[in-house]
Protein backbone atom coordinates (compact mmCIF):
# COMPACT_ATOMS: atom_id res chain seq x y z
CA UNK A 1 0.00 0.00 0.00
CA UNK A 2 1.10 3.71 -0.71
CA UNK A 3 1.30 6.30 1.62
CA UNK A 4 0.73 9.67 0.19
CA UNK A 5 0.95 12.11 3.60
CA UNK A 6 -0.44 15.84 2.40
CA UNK A 7 -0.55 18.59 4.20
CA UNK A 8 -2.91 21.80 3.13
CA UNK A 9 -2.28 25.25 3.48
CA UNK A 10 1.27 24.92 5.62
CA UNK A 11 4.24 26.74 6.11
CA UNK A 12 7.74 24.90 6.64
CA UNK A 13 10.03 24.31 8.86
CA UNK A 14 13.31 23.04 7.96
CA UNK A 15 14.49 20.97 11.32
CA UNK A 16 10.86 19.91 11.86
CA UNK A 17 10.43 18.99 8.17
CA UNK A 18 14.15 17.01 8.20
CA UNK A 19 12.73 14.91 10.81
CA UNK A 20 9.70 14.48 9.48
CA UNK A 21 11.13 13.12 6.21
CA UNK A 22 13.76 10.58 8.24
CA UNK A 23 10.87 8.94 9.61
CA UNK A 24 9.53 9.01 6.23
CA UNK A 25 12.23 7.88 4.46
CA UNK A 26 12.78 5.02 7.19
CA UNK A 27 8.90 3.93 6.54
CA UNK A 28 9.84 3.60 2.65
CA UNK A 29 11.44 -0.21 3.94
CA UNK A 30 7.89 -1.44 4.54
CA UNK A 31 5.79 0.76 1.66
CA UNK A 32 6.13 3.67 -0.63
CA UNK A 33 5.85 7.00 0.06
CA UNK A 34 5.09 10.16 -1.11
CA UNK A 35 5.10 13.91 0.46
CA UNK A 36 2.49 16.25 -0.65
CA UNK A 37 2.11 19.60 0.01
CA UNK A 38 -1.06 21.74 -0.92
CA UNK A 39 -2.49 25.04 -1.06
CA UNK A 40 -5.90 24.75 -0.60
CA UNK A 41 -8.83 22.13 0.34
CA UNK A 42 -10.43 22.31 -3.29
CA UNK A 43 -6.60 20.93 -4.72
CA UNK A 44 -6.58 18.63 -1.91
CA UNK A 45 -10.31 17.16 -2.55
CA UNK A 46 -8.97 16.73 -6.65
CA UNK A 47 -6.47 15.24 -5.59
CA UNK A 48 -8.48 12.39 -3.39
CA UNK A 49 -11.04 12.33 -6.23
CA UNK A 50 -8.06 11.20 -9.13
CA UNK A 51 -7.04 8.60 -6.23
CA UNK A 52 -10.60 7.32 -5.70
CA UNK A 53 -10.51 6.61 -9.74
CA UNK A 54 -7.19 4.75 -9.87
CA UNK A 55 -8.63 2.26 -7.44
CA UNK A 56 -9.36 1.53 -3.56
CA UNK A 57 -7.96 4.16 -1.17
CA UNK A 58 -7.94 4.74 2.67
CA UNK A 59 -8.99 8.23 3.57
CA UNK A 60 -7.75 9.64 6.97
CA UNK A 61 -7.82 12.87 7.53
CA UNK A 62 -6.68 14.86 11.18
CA UNK A 63 -8.93 16.66 13.31
CA UNK A 64 -9.18 17.43 17.16
CA UNK A 65 -12.27 16.08 16.95
CA UNK A 66 -10.96 13.14 15.78
CA UNK A 67 -10.88 9.67 17.41
CA UNK A 68 -7.94 9.44 19.22
CA UNK A 69 -5.94 5.66 18.43
CA UNK A 70 -2.85 4.40 20.58
CA UNK A 71 -0.13 3.75 18.34
CA UNK A 72 -1.32 -0.19 18.04
CA UNK A 73 -4.68 0.66 17.25
CA UNK A 74 -2.88 3.16 14.24
CA UNK A 75 -1.43 -0.06 13.18
CA UNK A 76 -4.17 -2.16 13.24
CA UNK A 77 -6.19 0.22 11.04
CA UNK A 78 -3.68 0.69 8.32
CA UNK A 79 -2.40 -2.98 8.22
CA UNK A 80 -6.12 -4.11 7.76
CA UNK A 81 -6.80 -1.77 4.89
CA UNK A 82 -3.83 -2.91 3.63
CA UNK A 83 -4.77 -6.32 3.89
CA UNK A 84 -8.57 -5.62 2.70
CA UNK A 85 -7.11 -4.45 -0.33
CA UNK A 86 -6.94 -0.70 -0.16
CA UNK A 87 -3.77 0.15 -2.59
CA UNK A 88 -2.89 3.51 -1.48
CA UNK A 89 -3.85 5.98 1.39
CA UNK A 90 -3.92 9.12 2.22
CA UNK A 91 -3.22 10.98 5.01
CA UNK A 92 -4.07 14.63 5.71
CA UNK A 93 -3.81 16.99 7.93
CA UNK A 94 -5.91 19.98 6.87
CA UNK A 95 -6.11 23.38 6.60
CA UNK A 96 -4.96 26.21 9.46
CA UNK A 97 -8.94 26.82 10.23
CA UNK A 98 -9.84 22.95 9.97
CA UNK A 99 -11.70 20.44 7.80
CA UNK A 100 -15.20 21.73 5.95
CA UNK A 101 -17.65 19.16 7.01
CA UNK A 102 -18.29 18.25 3.41
CA UNK A 103 -14.85 16.85 3.58
CA UNK A 104 -15.04 15.34 6.80
CA UNK A 105 -17.74 13.25 5.53
CA UNK A 106 -15.30 11.45 3.22
CA UNK A 107 -12.98 10.02 5.18
CA UNK A 108 -12.59 6.57 6.31
CA UNK A 109 -11.13 7.42 9.07
CA UNK A 110 -10.83 10.78 11.13
CA UNK A 111 -7.98 10.78 13.35
CA UNK A 112 -6.84 13.02 16.78
CA UNK A 113 -3.62 13.13 17.79
CA UNK A 114 -4.74 14.52 21.12
CA UNK A 115 -6.84 17.36 22.46
CA UNK A 116 -4.11 19.99 22.25
CA UNK A 117 -3.89 22.44 19.02
CA UNK A 118 -0.48 21.31 17.05
CA UNK A 119 1.16 23.60 14.28
CA UNK A 120 1.05 21.63 10.97
CA UNK A 121 4.53 21.04 10.97
CA UNK A 122 4.71 19.49 14.36
CA UNK A 123 1.34 17.45 13.04
CA UNK A 124 3.18 16.16 10.37
CA UNK A 125 6.21 15.01 13.05
CA UNK A 126 4.25 13.21 15.24
CA UNK A 127 1.98 11.65 12.43
CA UNK A 128 5.21 10.56 10.18
CA UNK A 129 7.11 8.83 13.60
CA UNK A 130 3.64 7.02 13.74
CA UNK A 131 3.66 5.70 10.33
CA UNK A 132 6.96 4.58 11.04
CA UNK A 133 5.90 3.14 14.43
CA UNK A 134 2.54 1.31 12.82
CA UNK A 135 4.66 -0.01 9.57
CA UNK A 136 7.34 -1.35 12.58
CA UNK A 137 4.65 -2.68 14.73
CA UNK A 138 2.80 -4.66 11.43
CA UNK A 139 7.18 -6.13 10.98
CA UNK A 140 7.09 -7.12 14.13
CA UNK A 141 10.49 -4.73 14.60
CA UNK A 142 12.07 -3.79 17.66
CA UNK A 143 11.20 -0.32 17.17
CA UNK A 144 7.68 -0.35 19.11
CA UNK A 145 8.35 -1.79 23.04
CA UNK A 146 4.69 -1.11 23.99
CA UNK A 147 5.21 1.63 25.62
Amino acid sequence: MKLILVTVGAGSDRAIDNLASEYLKRTSRYAPVEELALKTEREFLERVERERKEGAVLLVLLDSRGKPLTSEEFAAALGGARDGGKRRALLAIGPPDGWSPETLKLADLTLSLGRMTLPHQLARLVLAEQIYRAFTILAGHPYHSGH
